[in-house]
């Protein structure tokens, strides 16, 4: 017997010895190595892999989460001025712009559009600029590449790129640049903007049929001649006439460069089975490599070794000095050394780990929602006590983006110029109310729509200048949506008095063409019924799978859809080319969805877009929203708000709508979030004591009891 009642007391001292040391650690939850704990690492999560890391391809915004870090085009936008303004990456300066008549002649700045049948742009990279260390630069004494001839067997034996041992680098040069353009054009890459550029990029076309049967690397030989390296750093850009929105395009990751070396060894036969890929191990200049890539658990990215020198900038907006985002003014980037991605494919766990201080911002989910944000009496949200106590902060942006519900012009009954079909769409815009919608639905986080272009968009109208006087009044310093009784009697006007259909004698019968049709969709789908219902309109929802969703686009055949645009880039033509004729997606396969018609929209949009931003551009910007408003080829939804949540040590936080590469920017203070980690996560045993107590409690009678019983069989 007392051989058991020894074992009991060793049992208890050691779960003891463990409470006591496990004291030590306050962390016991902490889901990181214990080393990384006053590093200088970023916590953030992922819930689905990235399916492509070549930025040829690339073109959604969890691949631009990672690639926008590793690939550096040569412009950028400024991370803190406002209205958004382009600054060089790699470039030494802004592109050097020619115009040029058809025979090639150089043409004044103020030569006339209708003049100009070519525009140069002349872009000179920094020197001295160097990729990452990467397997694919990796040379041998003599110069020679080590893994750009590997045979099969060596081949069979990799397991992922870390099982080449060596790695190299090289400089960057403009070279590199005219080689990511013809891989733009390569029909085997399949570049989502190649139909966009063979309209602008001079040769990219007729480059791109004589390279169809080439392999990638192949092309490094091959000119195109809109594109050509002038020097070592210095490179070309023709493009056909006037369009000054182009600059945009190379702040995108399309316009990274890429070492022609990564073709010649990716494209090695077996390496793709391995998944030994671009799309799998990128390769750039930028502040960041990816040195793990294990989608199923996490993706790491380490601080570029070789990265060239960029400081943090030294001016930004009014106000931004006093809020301490020039604190870090002048000083070299990146802040954050390593970058560790988990992947959390739940939003309650992932939410606790935020709350713990594991990951250091957070997006707000639905079910979240009422525990991060309350509305003020005004209507503002800012977050909960239990939010502030914990140092979070709360960042929201109106996104540059639109959704809205569009008409097909060409449909018979709500399609068309006539004053019956606009005073119809008129009456609907009234009806549909997305005030109510954003607070249903986005849990407030939208502004509803007055126009075409978003807030921070040059071209936007602040206040009653902005408001769009056939859906709204103006009243008490606000816009106020006008009655229903307003929109009831453009019914009237428009020959359906109560909604009624003068052809049938009954409601009027409206058709809704959605991909909205899972169980939870269906409380959206009832919303959009009452709203029409107020009209007397009967809107009969006609739910169909995406593919065929889009034939129906494609074909006319849709009546009432919805449909969202973002912008790529901040220039007012990137949305009211949504509108012009010409880009009719039946007549033509663009993106004017609704295939919207007006001769006088396409005359000023053309007048518009190739104009440089001032008076005249703005008032011809008004005129077109004036029309649209007018005209109601949609009823105009909303701007999508977003809301963001950072712990209190993460610094240098200012949105930026237009810039994907901010992790360069970040700062996170590692001993204040040391500190609250170890407060929020103190380790509670005593339920664990507790449950010893009554465990000991329990033994004692079986042990008294097992006593008795060795002590009558002894007996």
């Amino acid at each position: 017997m007392k051989m058991y009642a020894d074992q009991a007391r060793t049992l208890v001292l050691i779960v003891l010895a463990i409470i006591l040391g496990a004291c030590a650690d306050s962390r016991l939850n902490n889901p990181y190595p214990q080393e990384e704990g006053d590093q200088a690492v970023l916590y953030e999560s992922f819930s689905e892999r990235p399916k492509h890391l070549d930025p040829a391809v690339a073109y959604s915004s969890n691949e631009y989460a990672f690639i926008a870090q590793i690939y550096e085009p040569p412009f950028q936008y400024h991370y803190l001025k406002r209205p958004y303004e382009l600054t060089p990456l790699t470039a030494t300066g802004m592109p050097e712009i020619e115009y040029l008549n058809a025979r090639g002649d150089k043409l004044a700045s103020t030569a006339n559009d209708s003049d100009i049948a070519y525009t140069d742009y002349i872009i000179e990279i920094q020197p001295g600029i160097r990729y990452q260390p990467h397997p694919i630069l990796a040379k041998n004494a003599q110069g020679d590449y080590l893994y750009h001839h590997l045979t099969a067997a060596q081949i069979d034996q990799l397991g992922t790129l870390q099982d080449l041992s060596e790695s190299g680098s090289r400089e960057l040069v403009a070279e590199d640049y005219v080689y990511q353009i013809k891989r733009l054009a390569h029909p085997k890459i399949q570049s989502p903007i190649a139909e966009m550029m063979k309209n602008y990029i001079v040769g990219f076309d007729e480059f791109s049929k004589q390279v169809a049967d080439k392999q990638k690397f192949e092309i490094k030989d091959i000119p195109m001649e809109g594109v050509t390296a002038l020097d070592r750093y210095q490179y070309r850009i023709r493009i056909k006439g006037k369009y000054p929105q182009f600059k945009f395009w190379l702040a995108m990751p399309f316009f990274a460069p890429m070492p022609w070396e990564a073709d010649v060894f990716y494209e090695q036969p077996g390496l793709d089975d391995k998944n030994i890929t671009l799309d799998w191990y990128p390769i750039g200049t930028g502040p960041y490599f990816l040195a793990e890539n294990n989608p199923n658990r996490r993706m790491i990215l380490l601080k570029n070794p070789l990265f060239h020198l960029e400081t943090y900038p030294s001016e930004g907006e009014p106000g931004d000095k006093e809020k301490g985002l020039l604190a870090a003014a002048g000083k070299p980037l990146p802040f954050i050394d390593k970058v560790v991605y988990m992947l959390e494919k739940e939003t309650i766990p992932y939410w606790n780990k935020f709350l713990q201080g594991y990951y250091d911002a957070s997006g707000i989910a639905s079910d979240n929602f009422d525990q991060a944000i309350q509305f003020t009496g005004s209507g503002a949200a800012t977050l909960t006590e239990a939010m502030r106590e914990k140092g979070i902060q709360l960042e929201t942006a109106v996104t540059t983006s639109i959704f809205y519900l569009g008409f097909n012009m060409l449909d018979a009954t709500v399609g068309g110029d006539s004053e019956k079909a606009r005073k119809l769409r008129q009456a609907i815009a009234i009806a549909v109310d997305y005030e109510e919608y954003i607070a249903i639905f986005a849990n407030g986080r939208g502004v509803a729509a007055q126009g075409l272009i978003p807030p921070g968009i040059y071209g936007y109208a602040e206040g009653k200048d902005g408001v769009n006087p056939y859906v709204y009044d103006w009243k008490d310093g606000k816009a106020q949506r006008k009655s229903i009784e307003v929109a009831r009697r453009l019914m009237a006007e428009a020959g359906y008095p109560g909604g009624i259909d003068p052809k049938t004698q009954q409601a009027l019968i409206l058709y809704f063409d959605t991909t909205s049709v899972s169980i939870d969709d269906r409380p959206r789908m009832n919303w959009y019924r009452k709203q029409f219902e107020k009209l007397g309109i009967k809107l009969v929802i006609r739910g169909t799978d995406y593919n065929r969703f889009q034939q129906k686009m494609r074909a006319g055949n849709a009546q009432i859809f919805f449909w969202g645009w973002n912008a790529d880039y901040p220039d007012p033509e990137n949305f009211f080319f949504l509108l012009y004729g010409p880009n009719a997606k039946v007549a033509h396969g663009g993106e004017n969805a609704g295939n919207y018609q007006n001769p006088e929209f396409d005359r000023l949009f053309e007048q518009m877009r190739n104009m440089e931003n001032g008076e005249q551009r703005y008032e011809i910007i008004q005129q077109l929203q004036e029309l649209v408003r007018r005209d109601a080829p949609w009823v105009f939804g909303f701007h999508p708000k977003s809301f963001s949540l950072y712990h209190g040590w993460y610094k240098n936080l200012k949105p930026n709508l237009m810039a994907n590469n901010q992790l360069k920017y970040t700062r996170i203070d590692t001993t204040a979030r040391a500190e609250k980690r170890a407060a929020w996560n103190k380790p509670v045993f005593w339920p664990l004591l507790l449950a010893i107590v009554v465990f000991m409690l329990l033994l004692i009678p079986a042990v008294l009891a097992y006593r008795r019983r060795v002590r009558e069989t002894i007996q």
